[in-house]
């Protein structure tokens, strides 16, 4: 009998793209549903402030439809779909769940266990899109390509730009500390080198990669990174460590006209600290694709600051992305169905 596996997808993950995969990966003696849901046309449930489903985060749709999808299947691949101890309670045949994003945030974990569900993720699915992105974001704010954007647009030619107390800084004269040393942060340094600038690494739980230490990257601790850094980029997870630790007492370790980039979590932040040191003149500018909340209120007072570029979330947008995290849940269906081990499990 075949191996009924359901997918739930979205408008950016697509489902298609992951039912062409895992059939490419497994064959045909599998028996496929797929649900493609709203996001990002319809905003999904963040959480953060407070989740209406068992603390789950980041989630999409309603558990009794999710369920009724899911029926008989013993296989679930989704991006969104939320997994409850009470939608488990109702999935008997239920056995594995692949989630195509780093954390399985939209899962319940402790209930998978309870219930014998095996749990994989899709680490790194997005690393090289947001380390690019990263890259953009520096430059935006070092070379106020932003600046001289908004007053173009405004119909302002801003030759004053090319004033020396006014011109951007080049990277290569520059110190970078990145904040976290994953996936996304060791990229994010390899594309640094090509700009020949210094470079600072915090990440308490790693070592740096000979190469790096090799290159002259140093590993140091936040408050020197902070203290150092001309450009200070998050690439953290939310733990109950990270959560708000850029805070009031970090920034005020922070050179004057350092430029803070954040396209990791917006709960690493304590925003009204931000807002308060960029509207201060205490930090020199910032570069944010992640917020406290999101979507961000339109009279969000963030909004209004000259010196930030402003993104919705979309520094992991890529097809690269969506086609990554496919072959990688395509990869753990196909060693699930072969009673191999699995490569990422959570």
């Amino acid at each position: 009998m075949p191996s009924k596996i359901a997918i739930v997808g979205d408008r950016f993950m697509l489902p298609k793209v992951f039912a062409e995969r895992i059939t490419a990966a497994c064959g045909n003696a599998i028996d496929i549903r797929v649900l493609e849901q709203p996001w990002p046309d319809e905003p999904m449930e963040h959480g953060y402030a407070g989740s209406k489903l068992d603390g789950l985060k980041e989630f999409m749709g309603d558990p009794d439809e999710i369920v009724n999808f899911i029926g008989e299947a013993a296989l679930l691949v989704t991006h969104l779909a939320p997994v409850s101890r009470s939608m488990l309670q109702r999935l008997p045949g239920l056995k594995f769940i692949a989630v195509s994003r780093g954390g399985p945030v939209n899962i319940d974990m402790q209930a998978a266990r309870d219930h014998r569900v095996l749990v994989v993720n899709t680490p790194g699915r997005n690393a090289s899109a947001v380390a690019e992105f990263t890259i953009g974001a520096i430059l935006a704010e070092t070379r106020l390509i932003r600046s001289g954007h908004e007053s173009l647009r405004g119909g302002e030619w801003r030759g004053d730009l090319y004033r020396a107390d006014r011109t951007g800084r080049e990277l290569g004269e520059m110190t970078v500390g990145i904040v976290g040393y994953g996936a996304i942060g060791t990229r994010v340094v390899k594309l640094l080198k090509a700009f020949g600038c210094k470079i600072l690494v915090t990440d308490p739980y790693v070592q740096l990669s000979a190469q790096d230490r090799n290159d002259g990257v140093e590993h140091v601790g936040l408050g020197e990174l902070l203290a150092r850094a001309d450009v200070i980029s998050l690439h953290a997870r939310v733990t109950a460590e990270t959560t708000g630790f850029i805070d009031r007492a970090a920034l005020a370790q922070v050179k004057p006209d350092a430029i803070f980039i954040n396209t990791a979590r917006g709960p690493l932040v304590d925003y009204q600290a931000l807002f308060e040191a960029l509207s201060a003149g205490r930090l020199g500018g910032a570069m944010l694709d992640t917020f406290a909340v999101e979507p961000v209120p339109a009279d969000w007072p963030l909004l209004q600051l000259p010196n930030v570029t402003l993104t919705p979330h979309i520094a992991g947008a890529s097809l690269r992305t969506v086609t990554i995290a496919a072959d990688q849940a395509a990869e753990e269906v196909r060693r699930y169905l072969a009673g191999e081990p699995p490569l990422n499990p959570c």
